[in-house]
């Protein structure tokens, strides 16, 4: 579904990504790991259109994206759920989720559905509808961050660092969450500072030093890896 090809980027004269190269199958979900600047959001923020690749490819089902616009890639199925969940703080949590479903909202009776999924998903927000976003607690914010991408109806959900913050029973609660995200069809890459979460939930993975992909396996193998249990799992 996704490829991403020998991608460098630049933020003035900082190279923040090197030759990075990695592949999301349908269905899959896959995971960047990695330290604090290690590249994982700028690879995201690459693939979704928000920084441009100074050289290589991003491709989309086989087409190269690397210069579509990021609310065209939103039209064709990709999503991100945003690292700090940069939700909207002043409006309800209704009116977050209804904006997740903009390009979609003269399908009145597909957004009414997709509403009952995301509440279905998150039983919390049901109660939190006409709150405002910004006075909900750490976890719900994430749930309205996920959930209004879930409203665009995302073929391919990009999360990044959705447990950041997290008390550990609501880092439960999100994992399980993506499965069940996953579950329904959604193909799902994931950045998280959480390694073993992560790499429990996700198929394969991939490992991000200064800017460069240094090891890429299945998620299992890398669980066992040395030198992923010493940097990265706390072992």
């Amino acid at each position: 579904m996704l490829t991403v090809e020998n991608v460098d980027v630049f933020y003035g004269a900082i190279q923040a990504l090197s030759g990075v190269s990695l592949t999301v199958n349908q269905g899959e979900i896959v995971t960047m790991i990695g330290a604090n600047g290690a590249g994982k959001s700028t690879t995201i923020r690459s693939i979704s259109g928000m920084v441009r690749p100074r050289s290589g490819r991003v491709l989309f089902e086989g087409e190269d994206i690397s210069r579509v616009p990021a609310h065209k890639l939103v039209e064709r199925g990709i999503c991100q759920s945003p690292e700090g969940r940069r939700i909207f703080a002043n409006m309800s949590v209704n009116e977050n989720l209804e904006l997740g479903a903009y390009l979609h909202r003269k399908k009145v009776a597909q957004v009414r559905e997709d509403f009952e999924r995301v509440l279905t998903l998150f039983p919390r927000l049901k109660e939190r509808l006409w709150q405002s976003a910004g006075t909900l607690s750490g976890g719900e914010q994430q749930m309205v961050a996920i959930g209004r991408a879930l409203m665009s109806r995302p073929r391919l959900l990009m999360l990044d660092e959705p447990s950041l913050g997290l008390a550990p029973f609501l880092v439960q609660q999100i994992f399980q969450i993506i499965r069940d995200i996953n579950a329904q069809g959604v193909t799902i890459l994931l950045v998280e500072q959480n390694a073993f979460q992560a790499l429990r939930v996700a198929k394969r993975g991939y490992v991000l030093e200064t800017g460069s992909v240094v090891l890429e396996d299945a998620a299992e193998s890398l669980l066992q890896n040395e030198d992923v249990k010493k940097a990265y799992l706390g072992e």
